[in-house]
This record gives structure tokens, C-alpha cells and sequence, in this order.
């Protein structure tokens, strides 16, 4: 079942890297640059995304008006939202790099996380387009047996729950 998820493009945070979760910051002009840059090249799809402006905005600027829903919110990263990558205690950094393990201070746990994600997944329609955050597309691609980062403004394809079919539009940005 076709499932395509889009990146939100680069917020200031992600340029900085710091943990962005739930705090609703708007798109930098590359942002909207790379969000644009989607506009004719995803298919027409039901689409669905975060109800957080960053990805709310990406999918107007690609030109879908899709319908909102926490569900496929960012991690809740806690006391840790905001927090440089470098500064994090390095037992944070190491779970996140393993996606698994990360319990932030007053945030939501990678299981939490997940539930939350993959209750969504298994009530949606297919084939489906969504307009998200890195995590949740992470959490998508480690299910499917593979990891990765898609940078901000990217899009991949997976069949859902099989495999990943496609790594399409990198979002012209670095990590973050």
C-alpha cells in the first residue's frame, strides 16, 4: 500500500541543531524554498499532516490542503526541546542515534512515540501522502527495516508495511 512521506522543510532549529518537537516554529526561507520545490512532483493523494505549522505550511506550498492531526506530530522531546545536539548528555544523543532507549524529562517516550504514529497508520487509507517530521518518518523507514535521516523539504515512498520503494527529493538541505 502506497504511503509517501514528506519532510517538513528547514526550520531555524533544524539549521542550528536543536531538537524540534512540538515547539511550533515557522519555515526559514529555504523552508519555503524546498517546500516549493515539492509542488508538481508528488502525486495527487488523500493527504494528511501534522497539525504543526511547519509541516502545515510545506504542504501548502506544495499545493495540497490536507487534513491536520497530532497524531503525526514530532517526538514531545520535554525539558530537551530546543537543546543543542552537541550539549545533550551523551546517553540522550547515543538512544537517539539508536532510536531506542530515549526517555526525555517531561517529553514522550521513542514507544510512546511510535504507538502514537503507528495507531494513525493502521486507521489511514491507501495510498496516502503526509506532510510530517523527521522522527515519524524515521520511525516508518526502522519498521521497514531500514534507518535513515530525510533531510528537511525530502520524500520518500514505502510500501506500507512491506519495504521502501523510492528515496525521492533529498529537500536541498543538510542535516538537522
Amino acid at each position: 500500500m502506497e504511503l509517501w512521506l514528506v519532510r517538513h522543510g528547514e526550520t531555524l532549529w533544524n539549521r542550528e541543531g536543536r531538537l524540534l518537537g512540538w515547539t511550533d516554529l515557522p519555515l526559514t526561507p529555504l523552508g519555503r524554498r524546498q517546500a516549493l520545490a515539492l509542488m508538481g512532483r508528488l502525486p495527487r493523494l488523500p493527504a494528511y499532516s501534522s497539525d504543526l505549522k511547519r509541516a502545515r505550511k510545506t504542504a501548502r506550498l506544495a499545493g495540497f490542503f490536507p487534513a491536520t492531526t497530532e497524531a503525526l506530530r514530532e517526538i514531545h522531546f520535554g525539558e530537551l526541546e530546543g537543546a543543542f545536539w552537541e550539549e545533550l548528555d551523551p546517553a540522550h544523543r547515543e538512544a537517539l542515534l539508536h532510536f531506542r532507549g530515549f526517555r526525555p524529562p517531561g517529553g514522550e517516550t521513542l514507544e510512546e512515540f511510535q504507538e502514537r504514529v503507528f495507531r494513525f497508520l493502521e486507521g489511514l487509507q491507501y495510498p496516502a501522502l503526509l506532510f510530517t517530521h523527521g522522527g515519524v518518518v524515521r520511525a516508518v523507514l526502522r519498521a521497514l527495516g531500514e534507518d535513515g535521516l530525510l533531510a528537511p523539504g525530502g520524500a520518500v515512498v514505502v510500501d506500507w508495511p512491506h519495504r521502501v520503494l523510492d528515496r525521492l527529493l533529498d529537500g536541498g538541505g543538510g542535516p538537522g
